[in-house]
């Protein structure tokens, strides 16, 4: 699989799926993609870490229902800011675990929309392609500063810089 990486969306200081300073947490980074089909799909790159565990050598249940709803919450944003999706319901599938010695990858994209949200579908993915998880997920839009309380500072909502990959490539 191929993704063409178009764009990468904003990181926080404390989330704990994207957080850059959240010691415990997964340290996502998301790319905005057109997949092999041409299909806008957002790509969530994680390296899990030890603290993810669940059973030996398996990530935690709950903090692969993390990544994938954060990855289907935000390819709502894609080529848009500050749209905003508060989860109504998340409905996942294990298929196989999630090993904690690669990198995985975490696909999301949008399947429908209305006026008050949106519904997406999620995977996780090995670095040779095999699905462990699939998600969908229901939300509703919301104004970030309704969610937060108060409008973003500069270590709330920020862009890591680096240089962006042309390509993605997940082999299968």
């Amino acid at each position: 699989m191929k993704y063409k990486v178009t764009g990468k969306q904003n990181n926080s200081g404390m989330c704990f799926v994207c957080g850059t300073n959240n010691a415990l947490g997964t340290h996502g980074t998301f790319y905005e993609c057109e997949n092999e089909t041409g299909e806008q799909v957002l790509l969530a790159v994680v390296d899990p870490k030890p603290e993810h565990q669940s059973y030996p050598n398996r990530m935690h249940g709950g903090v692969i229902a993390a990544l994938l709803d954060e990855t289907i919450g935000r390819a709502q944003s894609i080529g848009k800011e500050n749209i905003w999706g508060v989860t109504i319901e998340l409905t996942t599938r294990f298929r196989k675990p999630v090993p904690l010695d690669q990198t995985i990858y975490i696909e999301g994209k949008i399947t429908g929309t209305n006026s008050r949200g949106f519904e997406g579908e999620g995977r996780i993915l090995t670095a040779d392609g095999t699905v462990c998880v699939t998600a969908a997920g229901k939300y509703l839009n919301v104004p970030i500063e309704k969610i937060a309380g108060t409008e973003l500072g500069d270590d709330d909502w920020f862009m890591v810089e680096e240089e962006l990959p042309k390509e993605i490539v997940i082999n299968k």
